[in-house]
């Protein structure tokens, strides 16, 4: 549980850095990148010791699948309620692939 909770506090950090700045379209685009490497930062603080403690729970493979997952989830709250983006039907057919990517991962002997 402490693997998935960090990666998804990774992955509120990097989907700010990548995107929060979609906003502040007027600010200078080098500004824009050290802010975001500023806040991937703290991204990297959590991504790497999820990962460390989560290996041997789960393959790499698996962390790779459960972040991806994570990644679209935090993505649909981000665009929804940062952005103002709708979340349509190909947020959910995207979903619905990825959750064909977790049972190739999960289910069965490598």
């Amino acid at each position: 549980m402490r693997t998935i909770l960090l990666l998804i506090g990774s992955n509120v950090f990097m989907t700010c850095a990548w995107y929060g700045h979609l906003k502040y379209r007027a600010s200078p685009l080098w500004i824009v990148i050290l802010a975001s490497w500023g806040i991937a930062f703290f991204e990297y603080c959590l991504q790497v010791p999820a990962n460390r403690i989560g290996y041997g729970e789960f393959t790499a493979g698996q962390l790779k699948i459960i972040q991806e997952v994570i990644t679209l989830v935090v993505f649909a709250v981000f665009a929804t309620v940062y952005l103002g983006d709708p979340v349509g039907w190909r947020y959910a057919g995207a979903f619905t692939c990825l959750l064909g990517a977790v049972a190739f991962m999960f289910v069965g002997r490598t």
